[in-house]
């Protein structure tokens, strides 16, 4: 049990670095507060947590909790036999779940929280560089870096505060916006969940938390977001739709494919037609940045000032971030790490790609999502022309009997994949330089340390070249 009334003037972030741990505890600081902290290594994110002030221990030890520390914040992913919480409890200090600590820094803010499966992190982006753009200052919070260390938040002296708003522990029930975003609606997180019934549960219970008059935002299109929709019709809050689907309240009229961009004409419900440019391509990141115009406008921003705003994203560090070209082969960095974020961005890559061919480098992650998500997992990445799959990212996880990255590798070989396994990460940057040839598209895809390979590879590729 954590508790949500603590006082945050002097917090203790346990886990300081992580993404969405360190924007908080930077939004804290730059609010005033004597922010410390610790985390298992060195980063980038530390040093820049410490250039504004905060005190930051490497390592978890009982003696990293400051004397004058008033409440500690953790994450779901730090286990109760942490050295600190069990200092923290010798000495009564309140303990605050992070979701608890950002729902104390929206108060008094206009909140807008994006929620669903896949595209929070973009999308969330997509609203806080757009209306940055425009002068609006907004606060925000993201569980992504947009472009470099530190990034990923904001205290912004406007009215609106915009949020990723996490379901993989229920802590987006702790909100309450007063626009809320499901992109959509599927299932994930199986350590928490054991059934559709309750991913949509739990979803209902976070649009209850908005503001009565708000607006519930989603993309209909997806068929549990639409499912959702259907659930909470009725309640007090409207229901404001988007997708492709002729009766969308925000209709995507077209997506024009233009290399690694995209240009999306979308019919607004005042019967006008907007045309603007989505630097990310493929189709899902053309419906996140609809997603966002409509919640804007709801917000009270001129869909005419949204759009070409919008244009000014250039995207999210993992989410289809190009990391350089050596040997006339681009390497591609991908955060997708679901079966359905793996084939949407194999789809988007596909076309971006043209006459060169798609290798991805694929790190499964988790051993219960990889249980559960792994014979789907193998065939999303049978959209590729050649797939080395590395061992499972455990994360927070021990593992599982039983349960390996061969699960996904004899998946996608059914599939008809050319698909090979790695063990070792130094193994992988020699194997792709010696299969990519000029012109093609090298993707490192998942949501572990997978993303440290795209400069090994180049530059062995820029050796080879």
């Amino acid at each position: 049990m954590t508790d949500s009334s603590a006082p945050l003037n002097a917090p203790h972030f346990i886990g300081i670095g992580g993404a969405g741990m360190s924007g908080l505890a930077k939004i804290l600081a730059l609010r005033g507060a004597q922010v410390s902290g610790s985390d298992a290594k060195e980063s980038t994110v530390v040093l820049a947590l410490r250039q504004l002030g905060a005190e930051v221990h490497v390592g978890h030890a009982a003696e990293n909790v400051p004397a004058g520390a008033s409440a500690i914040v953790v994450s779901s992913a730090i286990r109760e036999d942490n050295p600190e919480i069990a200092e923290a409890r010798r000495r009564g200090l309140p303990i605050v779940h992070r979701s608890d600590a950002l729902a104390a820094l929206m108060e008094g803010r206009r909140a807008l929280a994006v929620a669903g499966t896949h595209g929070k992190t973009t999308t969330t982006s997509m609203l806080a560089v757009s209306l940055t753009a425009l002068g609006l200052d907004p606060s925000f919070a993201i569980g992504g870096d947009l472009n470099e260390p530190g990034s990923n938040a904001h205290h912004g002296t406007g009215e609106i505060f915009v949020a990723e708003a996490d379901e993989s522990d229920r802590s987006f029930q702790k909100y309450t916006p007063e626009v809320a975003i499901v992109l959509n609606v599927e299932l994930d997180h199986h350590a928490n969940y054991a059934s559709m019934d309750e991913i949509y549960e739990s979803f209902e219970a976070f649009a209850d938390r908005i503001t009565p008059g708000g607006a519930l935002v989603v993309d209909i299109d997806h068929a549990g977001a639409a499912e959702l929709a259907a659930r909470v019709s009725g309640r007090r809050f409207d229901i404001v739709t988007v997708g492709e689907t002729e009766h969308a309240d925000f209709r995507i009229v077209k997506i024009a494919p233009r290399g690694m961009t995209s240009e999306v004409t979308v019919l607004l419900p005042t019967g006008e037609e907007l045309t603007f440019t989505v630097n990310v391509p493929g189709r899902h990141y053309a419906h996140n940045a609809v997603a966002a115009l409509a919640a804007g406008v709801r917000l009270g921003v001129p869909a005419a000032e949204l759009a070409p705003a919008l244009s000014t994203y250039q995207g999210v560090r993992r989410r289809l971030q190009l990391k350089g070209e050596a040997a006339g082969v681009q390497v591609i960095d991908s955060y997708a790490h679901h079966p359905t974020e793996i084939a949407a961005d194999l789809q988007a890559i596909r076309e971006a790609a043209g006459e060169g061919r798609v290798l991805v480098v694929f790190q499964p992650h988790l051993f219960s999502r990889t249980r559960e998500l792994g014979l789907e997992m193998g065939e999303a990445l049978s959209l590729a022309d050649q797939v080395v799959v590395l061992d499972v990212y455990p994360a927070r996880e021990d593992p599982i009997p039983g349960i390996t990255s061969e699960i996904v590798i004899e998946a996608a070989r059914a599939k008809g994949a050319d698909v090979q396994g790695a063990h070792s990460l130094a193994a992988v940057p020699d194997l792709v330089a010696g299969i990519a040839k000029p012109g093609d598209l090298v993707l490192t895809m998942g949501a572990g340390d997978v993303t440290f390979l795209g400069p090994e590879i180049l530059s062995r590729l820029d050796t080879l070249g």
